[in-house]
């Protein structure tokens, strides 16, 4: 068993050779060395279905797709409004949450029922809409009126770089030109 620690203090064990790292430690410490390793552009899209669309022709190309990041650059936050968020909508959000959570519930009550179990699932499906309701409305209404609306966030780039590692880049450009 190996102790390895990480910055900040934490540190994990792995059942390894001495010096592996194994499972999801071992993709992060290769995501981590990849990202330090010296890249060149190749190309630059200005949306996405662009840059995954030139990482399609090198693979159909036979180029190795394992040594091409898309990156995506000029990062921002867009959020979109949907509407204004009420007691009433809060509690039909609730409502809703509340009902999945009620069938999930019911379900696994009902596998154990011996009989009626369409009872169980029934009566877990409504306790979860009533429930999740009120719990929507009182966390609505514990916020004061702040944050009185609904909205989507997505992140978006302003553009999309094709890189791939120096040695391969001319051959990666010769491909995308011809």
């Amino acid at each position: 068993m190996t102790s390895v620690s990480q910055p900040g203090g934490s540190s994990f064990s792995t059942s390894g050779p001495a010096g592996r790292v194994s499972g999801p430690e071992r993709a992060a410490n290769e995501d981590r060395d990849a990202a330090r390793q010296p890249r060149a552009t190749i190309a630059t899209y200005p949306d996405y279905l662009e840059a995954q669309h030139a990482v399609d022709r090198l693979s159909d190309s036979g180029f190795p797709v394992e040594r091409v990041t898309i990156i995506g650059e000029d990062l921002r936050l867009v959020e979109r409004v949907l509407g204004r968020l009420t007691v009433g909508r809060a509690a039909l959000a609730g409502a809703g949450t509340g009902a999945w959570f009620g069938l999930l519930v019911g379900f696994l009550l009902g596998i154990f029922a011996v009989s009626a179990w369409w009872k169980v699932m029934v009566f877990a499906i409504v306790a979860g809409v009533v429930w999740g309701a009120v719990f929507g409305a009182i966390a609505h209404a514990m916020t004061g009126g702040r944050r009185d609306f609904t909205s989507t966030s997505t992140l978006q780039a302003g553009r999309y770089s094709v890189q791939v590692d120096p040695d391969s880049a001319p051959r990666a450009r010769h491909l995308l030109t011809t």
